[in-house]
């Protein structure tokens, strides 16, 4: 998993603004479907979601943990990820909504070698 600089440019502004922050993605259609940034533990996980991982951004000192939807993870699990950042008006319940811009996931397909490392 990944994060561009322009999110972590966001994220840091956002950090500084909220505090601990975290990821989410559903696989809902429309906004569900874009990687949702709230304040740590203020989306409610449970077993129907997996834990990505957590991202570490310079400047920010707390992790920024990282989840999904199983379902969706099924669909994404053989992939790399890269959180960015784009022009655009996302979802009113993602912090970066007020900012004018919105969070998105990129995608490639793992290669031989990232599959082998992850058994």
């Amino acid at each position: 998993m990944d994060l561009t600089e322009s999110a972590a440019v966001l994220l840091r502004k956002l950090s500084a603004q909220h505090g601990p922050l975290m990821f989410h993605q559903s696989g809902g259609c429309c906004d569900g479907s874009a990687p949702m940034c709230y304040p740590a533990g203020e989306f409610r996980t449970g077993s129907s979601d997996v834990r990505l991982g957590e991202l570490l951004v310079d400047g920010i000192p707390e992790p920024i943990e990282v989840w999904m939807s199983a379902a969706q993870f099924e669909y994404w699990r053989h992939t790399h990820l890269t959180i960015d950042v784009v022009p655009g008006r996302g979802s009113g319940f993602s912090l970066e909504a007020p900012e004018g811009v919105r969070f998105l996931i990129r995608s490639r397909l793992l290669t031989e070698d990232e599959l082998t490392a992850l058994g």
